[in-house]
């Protein structure tokens, strides 16, 4: 099919989409003006929190991320100040992973993951609105990542315990995927080289650590890992940020890698028909799972727009209409489909808008 309109006028009805209808909900049924949180999903129509058992560090910093973006200055101060009342840990330091229903500390495990995101969040408070506060925050979270989170061999332990020990277990891809991302965000709004260097031993511990050779793709555990899996959305989120990088990571090989793991994962990890992005892989390209998660059709979006080759370029109105046509509702957004098209996951996590926002951001407009 030829789209007759272009990629910059169907990613603007996307954005139109998401400031009519996924803002409002995160600024209304979405949020808790108790203890000044988001909660953890909306279900509906109609729209009502699902009961609560926890409030996620995580989940509290993409939304501050989100709404900073949005230039939302009044809901993004309000979540900085809930972040740092809520998870900060005064007694040992860092951040904890969730509190319950009630605001009170639940899972005081420090994980990598969480600790990215205030860093990534607070880089783009920053940078849009210059809270000083938040400069600190960031420079403190990742001052803490480099001292207590360090592993062997340049990588970084997944989790520590209350106390900034580490647990047991191995390095993990997906948190070290988002220090990436925290990492190039907090130079773009600091420049301070520091995030440079950084950025750099990282890249050089990641490509030993995960790539997969033959498909140059980056495996979710070390590579040699019993039980591995290479994850289609993973790659094209990989892509856009080594594209961002640029000489932040040159010198690493994963640019050229992930050339290659952008093919491996559209050839194997997207449906021909509907265009949907498997969650998992074997390393043959054989798929061990076929759901279709939100977060992984927009990173195809997003890998599509920087491309830049004809190709993608031609693919990309398509994939935008598919993607429309499948996973954006009127009313809000479908999380996960099966391959066959059910829908399997009916609730809205107030994680997603993350992903909707900086994949909108990078297309065309």
């Amino acid at each position: 099919m030829t789209y007759t309109a272009s990629p910059a006028v169907l990613a603007d009805a996307l954005r139109a989409h998401f400031a009519r209808v996924i803002l409002p909900l995160w600024r209304g049924p979405g949020f808790n003006p108790a203890l000044q949180l988001p909660y953890e999903a909306l279900g509906g129509p109609p729209f009502q929190p699902l009961p609560p058992v926890r409030y996620r560090a995580m989940a509290c910093a993409r939304q501050l991320f989100v709404f900073s973006q949005a230039g939302d200055s009044q809901h993004a101060h309000t979540l900085f100040d809930a972040l740092q009342r809520h998870f900060a840990d005064h007694q040992h330091g860092g951040w904890l992973y969730s509190v319950d229903a009630h605001g009170t500390a639940l899972d005081t495990t420090k994980d990598l993951y969480t600790h990215a995101f205030v860093v990534f969040a607070c880089a783009e408070y920053f940078a849009r609105f210059g809270n000083a506060v938040a400069l600190t925050v960031l420079q403190h979270t990742s001052g803490l990542i480099e001292s207590r989170f360090a592993a062997p061999g340049g990588l970084f332990h997944a989790a520590l315990d209350a106390a900034l020990t580490p647990l047991p277990g191995m390095p993990l891809q997906n948190p070290l995927m988002h220090l990436t991302e925290a990492w190039l965000a907090a130079h773009d709004a600091t420049r301070d080289s520091a995030f440079e260097h950084a950025l750099s031993r990282l890249g050089h511990a990641l490509a030993r650590t995960f790539v997969h050779v033959p498909s140059g793709c980056i495996a979710e555990l070390p590579v040699g890992s019993a039980n591995n899996r290479l994850e289609p959305g993973h790659q094209f989120e990989w892509f856009w940020l080594v594209r961002q990088a640029g000489t932040r990571l040159a010198g690493t090989g994963l640019d050229t890698a992930l050339e290659q793991a952008f093919d491996f994962a559209q050839q194997h990890g997207v449906d021909p028909v509907t265009g949907g992005v498997c969650a998992a892989l074997d390393e043959t390209g054989n798929k061990l799972d076929d759901t279709q998660r939100i977060w992984a059709q927009s990173e195809y979006l997003r890998a599509l727009a920087c491309r830049g080759d004809a190709a993608a370029q031609t693919r990309l109105p398509q994939q935008i209409e598919r993607f429309r046509s499948r996973f954006l509702l009127e009313h809000g957004w479908i999380e996960c489909r099966a391959a066959t098209g059910e829908i399997i996951r009916t609730e809205m996590p107030s994680t997603t808008p993350y992903h909707l926002a900086t994949a909108y951001a990078a297309l065309p407009g």
